[in-house]
């Protein structure tokens, strides 16, 4: 994918995505988000082809759509709609007519992602979470084969965080596609089976969250270093974590090697090997 100028936001993206939540991670600023409007048919690609369920992006738009269900990063409600409102609005254009299969359909779905109690409440006045939730109601109303959602976490506090991860795992159960895309670290490693790491419009690693956490092992050191001794560390290697420890700290650092520091080796998590592979490419 090229933007005028030159710019490539997508350069020689090659994945196959199977059943089950496949997790696309990045930083911001990676290419995700332009990828996922190229598979919801919200952008054509300057090069290259993209297939979902046999149907091609350039030439099966109105196909795909009826088939795809799509959380925006930054999705809007109609200030006027109810939250059954909005919900019953999204299941009609999605082509669902008949009004009573229509209703307890949304009944339904208000129910499986935990809104019924408020469902005459206005969309728009929903806590943050809520509206999180009614975003991917309204993507999967009209049971769809695949589901894409981007940054759904982000400015979520922990508790709803989790919420929203457990309720995109029990969807992922039913033969559901979820392509999760996010640069929240812990938004992949517990829920996804398969994922790519994007950075700089290309994809660097393509795995399971285990494959990527291999890269890191023997990688990941814990220092107990001064007051002093902390800036030279931060200088020189990547830090994870710095957590007060007695009259110094306890510094989590990824590198290849340790020198000059008293060091043991730590086991790693996703969140290391992120850093890690970060730094490597």
């Amino acid at each position: 994918m090229k933007y005028p100028g030159g710019k490539h936001a997508l350069c020689d993206v090659d994945l196959e995505i199977y059943g089950g939540m496949f997790g696309l991670l990045g930083p911001n600023g990676a290419g995700k988000s332009t990828l996922m409007r190229i598979l919801v048919a919200l952008m054509e690609p300057t090069s290259g082809e993209a297939n979902i369920f046999g149907y091609d992006i350039r030439r099966h738009r109105k196909e795909i759509r009826k088939i795809l269900g799509y959380l925006p990063q930054d999705f809007r409600f109609f200030a006027k709609y109810k939250t059954h409102e909005f919900l019953d609005y999204a299941a009609r254009l999605s082509g669902m007519k008949n009004s009573r299969i229509r209703k307890q359909a949304v009944d339904d779905m208000l129910e499986t992602v935990g809104l019924f109690d408020v469902r005459e409440r206005y969309a728009e006045k929903l806590s943050g979470g809520m509206k999180r939730r009614l975003g991917i109601a309204q993507a999967l109303i009209h049971s769809p084969k695949v589901i894409i959602v981007d940054e759904p976490t982000t400015g979520l506090d922990p508790e709803e965080r989790i919420r929203f991860r457990n309720l995109l795992a029990n969807f992922s159960k039913k033969d559901v596609i979820i392509i999760l895309s996010t640069h929240i670290v812990g938004d992949i490693s517990s829920t996804c089976n398969c994922m790519a790491l994007m950075n700089k419009g290309k994809v660097d690693f393509y795995g399971s969250p285990q494959q990527m956490l291999e890269q890191a092992e023997g990688k990941v050191w814990r220092i107990h270093v001064d007051s002093d001794q902390l800036l030279e560390i931060d200088n020189r290697y990547p830090v994870i974590s710095t957590i007060p420890s007695g009259a110094g700290w306890e510094v989590q650092v990824v590198a290849e090697t340790i020198e000059g520091f008293n060091a043991e080796p730590y086991p790693p998590n996703l969140e290391h090997a992120y850093v890690y592979y970060m730094e490597k490419i």
